[in-house]
């Protein structure tokens, strides 16, 4: 199976979800920094009163590198999250961007992407929408999106999505092993608190707590991620994925498919098979990026 094939399947309902690959994809050093390692080394290296660091130390994730950099920062005034989004301010969508997102416009379907910078919306709007604008917070903007009409369904209509914050409001930029942590809490709340307000009910599944946000979209459709590692970093996504097998677990004749397109040509680490394997998402290997990033969206 290819990428290709799935996005042409007709029985799915599919929902892409995009990680900073598509930024590293055909980047050149006129680019600039595109790598969210190399601006965290950035920032630890301007900020730090710790020793300089030419790479994240074995034996500590990337989430808590920066963790660690907030905790040494020379001064409390220094705000990280919005640094981290000036690194972003230079960026700007290349064809393969416009070719994907012109391609969910298309064909209805939504796109979740972990990034933080607006380069896959660009082309669409630079205006965004809020269902509710009484109970938007620039925090946690999840029931926030980009698309060229108002969504009254996420999980059957087009629109641009940012799990994990918007380059435009510094403050939700997720970043650290804290912040994930923050995610986890607020997720937790909308799938499991609540009488028949809570997913796990099973009842009003257009009415739960989280319909009006990109969580309706987890649960609702089949996923593609594309440009994601998915390994032991990827915190809140990885927690997402288990609790998604339960529910389906929980309601099978509700059961979504979900697959991790990577074009890695070494095989992935026996304990990501295993996980990736037990949450339901099924590997699919490409031959080259340009499988990923630029043939499918011609040909599909």
């Amino acid at each position: 199976m290819k990428l290709v094939d799935i996005l042409s399947d007709e029985n799915l309902k599919p929902a892409l979800v995009i990680g900073n690959g598509i930024n590293r994809y055909n980047s050149t050093k006129a680019d600039g920094n595109n790598s969210w390692d190399k601006m965290l080394l950035e920032l630890w290296e301007k900020h730090s009163v710790s020793a300089q660091q030419m790479s994240a130390p074995d034996g500590i994730s990337l989430t808590e590198f920066y963790d660690a950099l907030d905790l040494t920062k020379r001064s409390v005034e220094i705000n990280l999250q919005k640094e981290f989004c000036e690194l972003m301010s230079s960026w700007a969508p290349k064809d393969h961007h416009i070719s994907i997102s012109k391609w969910a416009q298309s064909q209805g379907v939504p796109i979740l992407t972990t990034n933080f910078e607006e380069t896959l919306s660009s082309n669409i709007t630079s205006d965004i929408t809020h269902f509710d604008s009484k109970s938007f917070t620039d925090f946690y903007p999840w029931q926030s999106y980009f698309s060229d009409h108002k969504v009254h369904d996420p999980a059957n209509e087009f629109a641009i999505w940012h799990i994990n914050g918007i380059q435009r409001y510094s403050r939700s930029i997720r970043l650290g092993l804290s912040h994930y942590m923050g995610s986890v809490e607020k997720a937790r709340r909308l799938i499991h608190k609540g009488n028949e307000s809570r997913l796990f009910s099973g009842k009003n599944v257009d009415e739960w707590s989280g319909y009006q946000s990109w969580l309706h979209v987890v649960f609702n459709n089949d996923l593609v991620f594309i440009g994601l590692g998915l390994d032991t970093t990827e915190v809140f996504l990885r927690w997402l994925l288990i609790e998604r097998a339960k529910y389906f677990n929980q309601f099978p004749q509700r059961r979504k498919r979900a697959y991790f397109v990577h074009a890695n040509g070494k095989p992935l680490p026996t304990g990501q098979d295993l996980f990736l394997d037990s949450v339901g998402v099924q590997v699919v290997h490409e031959q080259s990026y340009d499988e990923l990033y630029r043939t499918p969206w011609v040909l599909s």
